[in-house]
């Protein structure tokens, strides 16, 4: 039977690192994101969610190349962080990131379920804020929360088919969003890094691996798995 990933926002960090780790063990990956992954056995498929056209461009270049029913592992990567508090949240702000972070990966699911034969797996990638919060990103808190609520109901909702899932939260994480998110600081970066017990950052390799496990061991089903190093808890 044939395997195929199907994950989105894999232009960069751990979406990449995630498409790189399922192609070496022989699936076939398909990217779904704004931007090319260029990484090799792999079809990108330019798509951008918070265009209302987004499900005609998947009904045009993504189901023509689906076998049903197929081995698939959905991943939810795709995610948008904004600057924003409690009290002074901008609608279109809250709208987006709603819509990206949960809203499309609900979407997406009702789309993709239907192509998905037993031994699928539907993972989701959250955030150490999927359980707790800190100041100045209220509307992406909100929405890490809400995708523990999401894959909860995935596995009431799929197991029964043969379809596993868990949620995967990355720690801070080496990425781009975060360079953008400390204004590229050294030495707001180099703050953030004592976080973590061992004083470093998550790679998005390790959240790959991470996600790579999930896909093959259906015992973890509804599981929240962080992935943080250990945190100091002072």
């Amino acid at each position: 039977m044939t395997k195929t990933l199907i994950l989105t926002g894999g232009s960069q960090g751990i979406g990449k690192k995630t498409l790189e780790r399922f192609t070496k063990e022989n699936w076939n990956a398909i990217n779904l994101s704004r931007h090319p992954s260029h990484c090799s056995n792999t079809t990108d498929i330019a798509v951008d969610f918070l265009n209302p056209q987004w499900e005609t461009i998947l009904q045009e270049e993504l189901f023509p190349r689906l076998k049903k029913p197929s081995s698939l592992c959905v991943i939810h990567n795709a995610a948008m962080l904004s600057r924003d508090r409690v009290g002074n949240i901008p609608e279109k702000e809250l709208k987006n990131t709603l819509t990206l972070n949960v809203m499309i990966p609900a979407l997406l699911n009702n789309l993709l379920v239907p192509w998905m034969a037993p031994s699928s797996s539907i993972l989701y990638v959250g955030s150490t804020l999927s359980e707790m919060a800190v100041p100045g990103c209220a509307s992406y808190v909100i929405s890490k929360h809400a995708i523990v609520g999401l894959m909860r109901a995935t596995c009431q909702d799929l197991t029964s088919q043969g379809i596993h899932t868990a949620c995967i939260c990355p720690g801070i994480t080496h990425t781009s969003m975060l360079e953008t998110r400390c204004d590229e600081d050294p030495k707001q970066l180099e703050a953030l890094k004592k976080v973590s017990l061992p004083e470093r950052f998550v790679e998005p390799e390790e959240i790959a691996d991470v996600l790579w496990f999930a896909a093959q061991h259906p015992v973890i089903n509804g599981s929240v798995i962080h992935g943080n190093l250990g945190q100091k808890t002072t």
